[in-house]
């Protein structure tokens, strides 16, 4: 009786430390490397910089097509840009350009 006591004694409360062990581990390793763990989470921030990067990359482009384009609308139209345009759509050239041919 007194041998089962002390079995239960050293037992019992080493697998309940054993247990508790385990799941804090469990969560632990979780938190690092889980769906929404510290992993993810710089994996996200690495994304949404280089997101950021493209949208400011977007918003300048977009920025200079909106000039181009008001430039085309005013009243007095920029005559080197509607020269630009016509040369591009025409397929012409002026008579004192240099033309370059360059293998496709």
């Amino acid at each position: 009786m007194v041998v089962r006591r002390r079995v239960r004694m050293v037992v019992l409360p080493l697998a309940l430390w054993s247990v508790s062990a385990l799941v804090v581990g469990y969560f632990v390793t979780q938190a690092e490397n889980g769906n929404r763990g510290l992993e993810a989470k710089r994996a996200l921030k690495i994304q949404a910089y280089g997101l950021a990067q493209d949208l400011a990359a977007a918003k300048s482009e977009r920025a200079t097509w909106e000039h181009r384009v008001a430039l085309l609308r005013s009243e007095q139209i920029d005559r080197d840009l509607l020269e630009e345009r016509a040369r591009v759509v025409l397929g012409r050239v002026h008579a004192n350009d240099v033309v370059v041919i360059t293998p496709q």
